[in-house]
């Protein structure tokens, strides 16, 4: 797929090149393609290898010679990841991602780029990596913000600088193109006029609520997506573990960008992604609970209710209403309680 796609890329490219008449360049071809590059790079973060120059000298060099017969030194590949950065990120966005599917979820994870005691002697990402804080502390580097689907599928992703708000991205148009429907995040994200903003492109930016906020109604379907919001920190947890995207080794920022995207190809390639089975059945059963509850239920007064209910509905109802029955007499005991205080004073 990747050697297909490289060179349908290079002939569309050669289209829209611009000859330089002024000085001569000798254009010759690399001994290894893009599309060998490539793959080489995906490879190693879908193998489980965690050491790239180990993997190259001791797995490509020995073991694939004979799928990748002009094979240059390890020095020189490093020279020419960047090459690939631009064919590989549109082999991403043209071919990998997924779709919509109406239900997704928007997370953002750190990308640190080295301990926390060496940010001040640390040269290689001077003026574009910045401090940032996320659930688990402080860090130095970028941010990856990412959008996935039920599916486990990626939809959309960003790089930032570690100190942009997890919001930003989502006031861009294009973050959010080809997403409708319910967009499910944390308590990150929360905002008044990113709602009505998204609300209006018509996505629905479900959250939790704070400790400081007024509750809010939400549905019983929105409840259980937010509880299944652990699925894109799987996906996170994977790109890290298992593909590699997390390392302080680099020694240039093209090499980063090169070991990100490589990163988030292997994982658009893997077999088994998590995912979780969404199905909204609408089978009217609430429906007929209310009109039993409101024909067979006698209330009496607040504290008591005598159900004159028969069938299987019958023990169910008894103990909702028990548990109701406590809750209130409990809360108006403290209200008592309190009054009395009140009034002592």
């Amino acid at each position: 797929m990747a050697d297909d796609f490289c060179k349908e890329f290079t002939l569309q490219q050669e289209k829209y090149m611009i000859e330089d008449k002024k000085t001569k360049h000798r254009n010759k071809p690399n001994c290894m393609s893009d599309a060998e590059i490539m793959v080489v790079l995906i490879r190693f973060h879908s193998g489980g290898f965690r050491c790239f120059k180990h993997y190259y000298k001791e797995y490509v060099c020995k073991h694939l010679k004979h799928l990748f017969p002009r094979q240059v030194s390890y020095n020189r590949f490093v020279e020419l990841e960047k090459e690939v950065l631009l064919p590989m990120t549109i082999f991403i966005k043209r071919v990998l991602l997924g779709t919509c599917t109406g239900i997704s979820f928007v997370d953002s994870t750190p990308l640190c780029v080295c301990r926390n005691q060496r940010i001040l002697i640390h040269k290689t990402f001077e003026g574009l990596a910045e401090r940032g804080r996320c659930s688990m502390g402080w860090f130095f580097g970028f941010k990856l913000h990412l959008i996935i689907n039920d599916k486990g599928e990626i939809l959309n992703f960003m790089f930032t600088p570690g100190n942009v708000d997890d919001r930003e991205p989502l006031k861009q148009g294009r973050f959010l193109e080809n997403i409708k429907g319910k967009l499910c995040a944390d308590k990150g994200y929360i905002g008044q006029a990113l709602f009505e903003n998204l609300f209006l492109n018509g996505i629905q930016l479900v959250t939790k609520v704070k400790n400081n906020m007024r509750n809010s109604l939400m549905s019983i379907a929105d409840k259980i997506l937010l509880r299944k919001r652990a699925l894109i920190e799987t996906v996170n947890d994977e790109l890290k573990n298992i593909a590699q995207i997390e390392h302080s080794r680099h020694r240039s920022f093209n090499n980063f960008i090169a070991n990100s995207l490589s990163a988030i190809v292997a994982y658009c390639f893997f077999e088994k992604k998590p995912a979780i089975d969404v199905k909204f059945v609408n089978d009217g059963q609430l429906a007929i609970f209310l009109i039993l509850f409101r024909t067979h239920v006698n209330l009496k007064n607040t504290f008591y209710a005598k159900i004159v209910i028969t069938g299987p509905f019958a023990h169910l109802l008894f103990t909702c209403f028990s548990i109701i029955s406590f809750i209130v007499f409990k809360k108006n005991n403290k209200r008592k309680k309190n009054d009395r205080r009140n009034s002592l004073r």
